[in-house]
């Protein structure tokens, strides 16, 4: 028998186990663990008789719902190495990311055909590999198993390769440290895209039996009779998608949701606040990035509310201790945050080819943090994100710590604008917040230092995201050079332009 993984093996094992049961649903269409493994294992076979080698790159651009399962777990099984698109991904973005995978097949639906040989690009149809039950080898341990990409913030993007060992590890220690196991009928809802956050936790629930209802965004007709007749075990909420339920649902109250599993930002006090109101304490808060499959760290519901009773305008945000494996270190000098563990990333490809990740080596994340007396992990900003102003260095999250309040739960992002005069001048932006936000963050901001203060408080319909959901201040940045200027000096003045 040959060593390796045994991704076959298992999803035939779980199928044999739950059969008849939902595995996946789009709130439409129903897909059981008996066709799930079937519809997988026969695109599998397809693949790999299609295939130049066993081990390429092959992509998959699939909206939520289950045949980005089937699709995942059919890419996985058969050795390959997955690289999964977000859909939302332009044209240019996807030859970006074929130039830089090497990647020519791509599983995608039948309409993005003629698009995506436009690019060069083979696709495939999920639904071309019909069904099968024959088993599939394990695959090789090191073998490049899964393709993320950076968010590109700071550059273009970059591709972080992991291996299917690690990222078998990864589904581990994941089941390892849930909340509490799944049982057959429990079901999760996940709402963000598919190749981010929410594949993960997919695994990790069907494995155990769980049903995954993956919807294409926050889709309030399809969400709300699974509240009202508490339907749901859990649902994966990162900030933003939390914030956009409770919008939905003002001042209601919800049973049954046992776990909001919450990540990919920081969480602020007033959002957690409202959260708890409507689904009571069940508010988990982990630590994650494309360079390391969660778990990296863990904040159980019942500490949550601890740590926000702390949360002020210079302790950051706590995100919990360590999970298993996973060793983490603070540079003294710069708090920058490194960290080490089973599941890290086995190398990266930039656009000067793959460059393997040293043996034993420490991942620096970028991320600015400390450790607390009780080994708690709070992350204090980004360093490419540190303000300096009039001879001050500032972290963004002080600021939006102490405002987040005056925007009644919608999203507030603190950016700069280039200064000659004070090197950056502070600009607070809120989203679709409501008429007076202004005066009250004013009126908050009274309790910063002078030099911590906005210059002018600014409200767009919407702030910049990257495909991960997180805020892109550098195109926040530059939406607010297209509609105003700044007229630089001791007293700074931020004007709107004629007819913006």
């Amino acid at each position: 028998m040959q060593d390796g993984i045994a991704w076959s093996s298992d999803l035939l094992a779980t199928a044999q186990r739950f059969g008849p049961r939902v595995a996946v649903t789009d709130g439409v269409a129903q897909l059981t663990f008996a066709t799930l493994a079937a519809r997988a294992h026969g695109l599998a076979h397809h693949l790999l008789a299609i295939a130049a080698t066993p081990a390429e790159p092959i992509a998959s651009l699939m909206p939520n719902g289950p045949d980005a399962v089937i699709t995942s777990y059919a890419i996985t099984i058969a050795g390959f190495a997955e690289v999964p698109i977000n859909v939302a991904a332009t044209d240019a973005e996807l030859g970006w990311y074929a130039t830089l995978a090497k990647f020519r097949r791509i599983v995608a639906p039948r309409d993005q055909a003629d698009r995506l040989r436009a690019l060069g690009l083979d696709a495939i149809a999920a639904e071309d590999g019909g069904e099968s039950t024959t088993p599939l080898p394990p695959v090789p341990t090191d073998s490049w198993g899964r393709l993320a990409f950076t968010s590109g913030t700071t550059g273009r993007p970059k591709a972080i390769v992991h291996s299917h060992g690690g990222r078998w590890i990864a589904h581990l220690l994941q089941r390892a440290v849930m909340p509490f196991a799944p049982q057959p009928g429990d079901r999760i809802l996940l709402m963000t895209p598919f190749p981010h956050g929410a594949s993960l936790l997919t695994y990790a629930w069907l494995e155990a039996g769980g049903e995954v209802m993956l919807l294409p965004g926050v889709v309030g007709e399809r969400i709300a009779p699974l509240l009202e007749t508490n339907a749901l075990s859990a649902i994966f909420a990162p900030p933003t998608v939390l914030a956009k339920i409770l919008s939905l649902f003002p001042r209601r109250q919800f049973a049954g949701v046992r776990t909001i599993f919450c990540g990919t930002q920081a969480l602020l006090p007033d959002l957690h606040a409202r959260a708890t109101a409507a689904f009571g304490p069940v508010v988990r808060v982990t630590y994650g990035m494309s360079e390391c499959f969660n778990p990296i760290t863990i904040l159980p519901p019942d500490q949550v509310a601890d740590a926000m009773a702390e949360t002020d305008g210079t302790s950051g945000a706590c995100v919990g201790s360590p999970g298993p494996s996973v060793e983490i270190t603070i540079d003294p000098e710069t708090t920058e945050i490194s960290l080490r563990a089973r599941q890290l990333y086995a190398g990266i490809i930039t656009a000067d080819g793959y460059t393997p990740r040293p043996p034993g080596a420490f991942h620096r994340t970028g991320d600015l943090g400390r450790i607390d007396p009780q080994g708690r992990l709070w992350l204090m900003g980004r360093a490419a994100d540190v303000i300096k102003t009039g001879g001050y260095r500032v972290h963004p999250a002080e600021i939006e710590t102490v405002l987040e309040p005056a925007a009644q739960g919608r999203a507030l992002a603190i950016v700069t604008l280039p200064s000659e005069y004070w090197g950056e001048v502070i600009v607070c932006v809120a989203e679709d917040a409501p008429v007076g936000w202004e005066a009250d963050a004013i009126a908050l901001a009274a309790q910063l230092a002078k030099y911590k203060r906005p210059r002018a408080y600014l409200t767009f319909a919407a702030l910049p995201r990257n495909a991960q959901g997180k805020l892109v201040r550098a195109r926040l940045r530059e939406a607010i050079l297209q509609t105003h200027s700044l007229e630089d000096g001791p007293h700074p003045r931020l004007n709107a332009m004629p007819g913006a």
